[in-house]
């Protein structure tokens, strides 16, 4: 029984860690794409005349550095 009580206690934390992962892993594609709404926003801005290229610059830089740690998966994904 006990051996049972192991194995079905080991699946429940591997299931809870792919859990953890999957849920982590949306939160990134929605962090790079809020992201590159922010610079697809500040491009249009700049191109109206509202806006500024440090504000471009500012929003690019910041999706580089999302790319950076998390990749690139969220442009493939609409």
């Amino acid at each position: 029984m006990a051996g049972f009580l192991d194995k079905a206690k080991e699946q429940a934390q591997r299931g809870l860690a792919q859990g953890k992962e999957k849920v982590e892993e949306v939160q990134a594609q929605r962090a790079g794409s809020d992201l590159l709404r922010k610079l697809g926003a500040a491009y249009y801005a700049e191109q109206r005349g509202s806006g500024s290229p440090a504000q471009v610059q500012q929003a690019l830089s910041a999706l580089e550095q999302h790319i950076a740690q998390h990749g690139d998966s969220f442009l493939r994904n609409p």
